[in-house]
């Protein structure tokens, strides 16, 4: 019972050890309504205390304004000089860079009114929104990126190539795409966690036991059963429909003892509530149907890896339909490669 004790208390520590590490969270701010979103948001993932925030901003794309875009081609337009015209686009410009750097020093002050003990800094970028991001993300080891689910354009809510759709995709890290009401309250949080058997899967479960969440949280670890059961040719290809059944029962068996791991995991967690479900669907579409039912603040999955440039885009990943689908917060848990 002893070396039992010993070993609990062994790994209490190791587990306030881990809790205790620094993240690295780098937050992309565009002024925008969704951009507030994700600073609402901040106060509902868990993050922990020791935690070094980057504010960015991009010139160019997140913060420039369609006015100002048409005042540089305007300007250009009537210059009579080549180098004049190349001069009022730098000037432009660096103001865009100002401005930029402005936002980012705005969104910086606010989010130390929350966590005073952070370390926050805030930084004006120049480029394409999402290239940028990803850039410094990979530059700085960001650890977790937050960003709004949509940017100022209105275009942008809709077109694959979203801002937030490029991250959730290529960022080196993992990527919360914030939907939080700026009315949503300091109430208990509420997860759902996608698991699926896979090595992303219990980075996702892993990185939410990390975390640190208030009193009567709530964490629902949710497997989904999307095999199609060859019932209707069992009488014609008996010996091919029981290799097929018995595949789909080990398949079951390995997502049946991630659940448990997971509940595992999260029941150390104090102050949260975690219960199981395996549920016969469609994943993309159980996982946001569940969290709808649940008032989920976030639903919590892993990322698989792409292997060509393709994939990255296709709506058939789970994590891109979720993030696409979902009424609330959605955390894509990629692992950081190491340097």
């Amino acid at each position: 019972m002893s070396n039992s004790r010993a070993t609990a208390g062994d790994v209490a520590m190791e587990r306030e050890t881990v809790m205790n590490e620094k993240m690295k969270l780098l937050i992309a701010y565009d002024g925008s309504a969704h951009a507030q979103a994700a600073l609402n948001d901040l106060r509902r993932a868990g993050l922990p205390r020791e935690t070094e925030a980057l504010v960015v901003s991009i010139a160019g794309g997140l913060s420039t304004s369609p006015s100002s875009a048409s005042e540089i081609v305007a300007q250009v337009a009537t210059s009579r000089r080549v180098s004049s015209a190349i001069d009022l686009a730098r000037s432009q410009e660096m103001l865009s860079l100002k401005e930029a750097e402005e936002l980012a020093l705005e969104a910086g002050r606010q989010i130390r009114t929350q966590f005073p003990h952070w370390e926050i800094r805030a930084e004006g970028l120049l480029g394409t929104p999402a290239a940028e991001i990803i850039r410094k993300a990979e530059e700085w080891r960001a650890d977790l990126i937050m960003v709004g689910s949509h940017g100022r354009s209105a275009l942008g809510r809709f077109i694959l190539g979203s801002v937030s759709q490029q991250l959730t995709t290529e960022a080196p890290c993992s990527v919360r795409v914030a939907r939080c009401p700026v009315e949503k309250d300091d109430s208990p949080i509420r997860l759902i966690i996608g698991v699926d058997g896979s090595p992303s899967a219990r980075m996702a479960v892993s990185a939410m036991a990390r975390r640190r969440w208030p009193a009567g949280s709530e964490a629902r670890v949710i497997a989904v059963d999307d095999h199609v059961r060859p019932t209707g040719i069992a009488h014609i290809l008996p010996t091919a429909t029981a290799m097929i059944a018995e595949k789909i029962e080990e398949e079951l068996a390995k997502k049946q003892e991630m659940v448990e791991a997971a509940l595992e995991d999260l029941r150390a967690v104090a102050g949260l509530h975690v219960s199981p479900a395996i549920i016969q669907g469609d994943p993309k579409s159980v996982l946001i149907e569940v969290a709808k039912r649940f008032q989920a603040d976030c639903i919590v999955v892993g990322s698989r890896g792409f292997n060509s440039r393709l994939e990255r885009f296709m709506l058939g990943s789970v994590s891109t339909a979720v993030v696409n689908g979902a009424h609330c917060s959605v955390e894509v848990v990629r692992m950081r490669e190491p340097p």
